[in-house]
């Protein structure tokens, strides 16, 4: 059993030393994400269930996608008000409320009408979470505890939508029933496990200070959001483009649609955390950022042959996972480096409006150029896309690397 012992000390040594505070965040993210099941199959609910035209599908996908860049703003601005804790919970328990009326929908303006909202309501957790996990984490875990976090999302990837693909098999309303009410028990247990935190007091700052300071004034960050966003745009089409490309073009019940997907969550449960601690700080966190989105540019290559051979499906999801684990967990950790105390919340909402922008920009642009030249050609304009950011990432990291440098002689 000797053989053995190498896997079980990294996997020990990856998991040790992070709060409890984090461990109990990590298990209300995975009950959170194990219920997610709607937003995958949302552009095959409305394509195949509603009988909406493609177009329509991408335009609903982007009013989710314009709520949670709103959703972003504003919660970066209520998590410096009110703290992270409450637009944690609140958002949480609002969005499963609005699961339970999503469901219920049948015009193209209801959809579009409650997808802003919900997406706002969404999207206000994803900066007061960042925030979260920066205050229950040091600085020595912060990337494990971030990866923690990711893994608690993607464990509960692999749950969700497998889980959904078989309710969507019986009835697509279920999926709206199983989303709303993970999120509302996610919130709940929330409360139970996370005491209330009140919103942290702000130090005394010079004024001046804040003005030469402020996230809109670093040009290099402003470049890395966006060169992230357009990686996001590439490696966000999984959880809409992948779906209705399964379905139409391979035609993948929607049972092995999930299963397919849920192997995505599988990867990165088993693989991330202990990758990320071993990789970590060993190179700038820049360089593994562009070699992951050099592998989800080869993974593009890859679903253009599954056409012919549907293996290549799977290796797709596979190399995509692969990518996106080099690239998100030091991706937080850039923008971490970047920020300081009092603007913080600024960073944390920028970094998610990229996000966000990215599931605007990906089910519409993507939709319309399928609708008129076919999947095919949308996947070499991604994998063109995948290089544009590759390069800007590389260059970002040259210049903080010499800025870094100067910084250092001179003082």
């Amino acid at each position: 059993m000797k053989f053995l012992q190498l896997p079980i000390r990294l996997y020990k040594d990856a998991y040790t030393g992070l709060t409890p505070a984090i461990w109990w965040l990590s298990l209300v993210l995975l009950i959170n994400r194990a219920g997610t099941m709607v937003i995958p199959f949302m552009t095959v609910y409305l394509t195949q269930q509603l009988h909406f035209p493609i177009a329509q599908a991408g335009i609903v996908m982007a009013c989710f996608g314009s709520g949670a860049i709103a959703g972003a703003l504003l919660g970066g601005w209520l998590s410096d008000k009110i703290g992270f804790y409450q637009v944690q919970f609140w958002s949480l328990f609002l969005n499963g409320l609005f699961f339970f009326l999503l469901g219920q929908l049948q015009t193209f303006p209801q959809f579009c009408a409650v997808a802003f909202i919900q997406g706002t309501v969404a999207d206000a957790f994803r900066p007061a979470n960042s925030i979260a996990i920066t205050a229950y984490s040091t600085g020595q875990n912060r990337t494990r505890s971030y990866a923690l976090n990711r893994l608690a999302v993607n464990l509960g990837w692999s749950v969700g939508p497998a889980l959904g693909g078989m309710l969507a098999s019986i009835s697509y309303h279920f999926l709206f029933w199983v989303d709303g009410f993970t999120c509302i028990t996610a919130a709940i247990l929330m409360r139970m496990l996370l005491p209330p935190v009140p919103a942290p007091p702000k130090a005394k700052h010079n004024e001046a200070a804040r003005k030469t300071d402020g996230v809109i004034k670093d040009r290099l960050f402003l470049w890395f959001i966006l060169f992230a966003t357009i990686t996001a745009i590439c490696l966000f089409q999984f959880s809409n483009m992948i779906p209705l490309y399964f379905k139409q073009e391979l035609k993948m019940k929607e049972w092995l649609i999930g299963l397919n997907m849920s192997l995505n969550g599988i990867l990165i449960v088993f693989v991330e955390m202990v990758l990320v601690h071993r990789l970590n700080g060993k190179k700038p966190d820049l360089l593994y950022v562009v070699f992951g989105i050099l592998l989800i540019a080869v993974a593009y290559l890859l679903i253009n042959l599954s056409m012919w051979y549907h293996i290549f499906s799977v290796l797709f999801i596979m190399v995509l996972t692969f990518g996106e684990i080099f690239c998100l967990p030091f991706m937080n950790n850039f923008w971490f480096s970047r920020s300081k105390e009092h603007n913080r919340g600024q960073y944390a909402a920028l970094y998610t409006i990229s996000y966000s922008f990215a599931n605007i920009a990906t089910p519409t642009a993507g939709t319309f150029i399928v609708q008129q030249l076919g999947f095919s050609a949308w996947w070499l304009i991604t994998i063109g896309l995948c290089l544009l950011a590759a390069g800007g990432t590389y260059w970002v990291h040259k210049k903080a690397a010499g800025a870094a440098f100067f910084t250092k002689i001179v003082n």
